[in-house]
C-alpha cells in the first residue's frame, strides 16, 4: 500500500546539548528560598533589571554553584561584572530619566 502525502524516509539527526543550560534541576529545593526571593524582586520591579534584583540572581547562581547544581564558573563569564567601587557621578554626567529605564 502507498503513502499517500507522506515525505518518506527522513534523514536521522543527532540532537547536541547546549553549551550553557544544561545541568540538574534542584529536586531537593535547596535554592527554593533564593529563587522565590529572586522571582519576588522581578515581579515587584515590573521586570526591570535593577541591583537588588541582579544581586539576588548572583546569589542563586552561587548557591546552585556551591551544591554541584551547575558548573562552578567565574561570575563575569555568567553576564555580571567585577564589584566596581561605587563612587558617585559628578552632576553633568548623572543620567536623567526613570531609574532602570531601558536607553537608547
Amino acid at each position: 500500500m502507498s503513502t499517500f502525502g507522506s515525505p518518506g524516509a527522513l534523514p536521522t539527526t543527532k540532537p547536541t546539548p547546549p553549551q550553557r543550560g544544561s545541568f540538574p534541576l534542584d529536586h531537593d529545593g535547596e535554592c527554593k528560598h533564593v529563587m522565590t526571593t529572586y522571582l519576588a524582586c522581578i515581579k515587584r520591579v515590573k521586570g526591570v533589571n535593577e541591583d537588588e534584583c541582579r544581586s539576588l540572581a548572583k546569589a542563586y547562581l552561587a548557591c546552585r554553584m556551591e551544591r554541584n547544581l551547575m558548573a562552578k564558573d567565574d561570575f563575569k563569564n555568567l553576564g555580571f561584572k567585577e564589584n566596581e567601587p561605587s563612587t558617585p557621578k559628578p552632576a553633568a554626567e548623572a543620567e536623567r530619566g526613570v531609574k532602570g529605564e531601558l536607553r537608547w
